[in-house]
C-alpha cells in the first residue's frame, strides 16, 4: 500500500476530475459503486483542523477505492463537508446543518448520482453526529430507488477489530480529537497537527449506559454540548497519539473498506 498524495485531483477514482462521459461510462458498468464521503466542519480542539472529519473520511474513501479500481468500477465524489454538529457550536468555527437539511442534501445527492446509472451508493461517514442522519438517508434513498443499493457506514467502525491492540488510552481516551483521530491525522496530514497544543479532557459520561468512547458506545442517547465535557473542545487523550499508530489504523481501515467495496460490487453485479 502506498502513501497517497493529499490532493485527490490526480486520483483515478475522483469524480470531480473527470469529464462527464467518463463518469457515465463508469456508472454504466456492471456492479458500479459510488462513494460519497460525508464529514463536518467543526472544532477539534486546539491541535486539529476543523475539517478533520471530512479529511479523514475522504482519505479513507480514496485509498480503498484506488486499491480496487482496476478490478471494479468505482468513483468517489467530493465530500459533503458540513454535517450535523450543534453540540460543537459553543466553541465557534463550526458550521452545522439542521438535521432535516442534511437529510435532504444526502437524499438529493444520492438521487441525482444514481440517475447516472450506478448500481450501488455508499455514504462513508466521518462524524459521529451524522450517524442517525446517514441511516435515515439510506432508508429514504433506498426507498426512492428500489432498483439500486444504498448503504451507509462510519469509517471509524472499521477499526474496531484492532483498536484494543493499538490504543494506549483507557475508555474515554478516544472520543473527539483524541488518540484515534489525532494519530490518523499525524499519519496523513502531519503539517495540520499542532503538536504543541495536544490538550484533551478524558470523557466522563455520568450515565453508565451512555457513550463512553468512540468504541464503547452505550445504548443511551443524551444531548450535551461539548463544552460540558472539555474546555479545549478535544475529548480524549491526544497526547498519546503517534503517526505510527495512525498508519496502522489507516492500513487496517483501508483494507476493510476495500474488501467491502469488492463485496458490494459482487452483490450488485447482476442488476443490469
Amino acid at each position: 500500500m502506498i502513501h497517497r498524495s493529499h490532493s485527490h485531483l490526480a486520483s483515478p477514482v475522483a469524480w470531480l476530475a473527470k469529464p462527464y462521459p467518463e463518469i457515465v461510462d463508469i456508472a454504466e458498468n456492471d456492479g458500479s459503486v459510488l462513494i460519497v464521503p460525508v464529514g463536518s466542519l467543526e472544532q477539534h480542539g486546539y491541535h486539529l483542523p476543523v475539517a478533520t472529519d471530512t479529511l479523514l473520511a475522504t482519505a479513507v474513501a480514496h485509498a480503498a477505492a484506488e486499491d480496487v479500481h482496476e478490478s471494479l468500477p468505482v468513483l468517489v465524489t467530493p465530500p459533503i463537508w458540513s454535517g450535523c454538529s450543534p453540540h460543537h457550536l459553543p466553541f465557534g468555527a463550526t458550521i452545522s446543518l439542521e438535521t432535516a437539511t442534511l437529510l435532504e442534501v444526502l437524499s438529493d445527492v444520492a438521487g441525482r448520482a444514481l440517475e447516472n446509472g450506478f448500481d450501488a451508493l455508499l455514504f462513508l461517514n466521518g462524524h459521529g453526529g451524522n450517524m442517525p442522519v446517514i441511516s435515515s438517508a439510506v432508508s429514504d434513498a433506498g426507498h426512492e430507488h428500489p432498483d439500486r443499493e444504498v448503504l451507509g457506514l462510519s469509517y471509524f467502525h472499521l477499526a474496531r477489530a484492532v483498536i484494543d491492540e493499538v490504543r494506549e488510552s483507557d475508555p474515554g481516551g478516544i472520543s473527539h480529537g483524541g488518540e484515534f483521530e489525532t494519530s490518523l491525522m499525524m499519519h496523513l496530514y502531519p503539517e495540520l497537527v499542532d503538536e504543541t497544543q495536544l490538550e484533551g479532557t478524558q470523557r466522563d459520561e455520568p450515565y453508565d449506559l451512555g457513550r463512553q468512547d468512540l468504541f464503547a458506545d452505550g445504548p443511551l442517547s443524551v444531548y450535551r454540548t461539548f463544552d460540558e465535557y472539555s474546555h479545549s473542545g478535544a475529548i480524549g487523550a491526544p497526547e498519546l497519539a503517534t503517526a505510527e499508530k495512525g498508519k496502522r489504523l489507516f492500513v487496517h481501515i483501508e483494507t476493510e473498506l476495500s474488501d467491502l467495496l469488492s463485496e458490494i460490487h459482487t452483490q450488485n453485479s447482476t442488476r443490469k
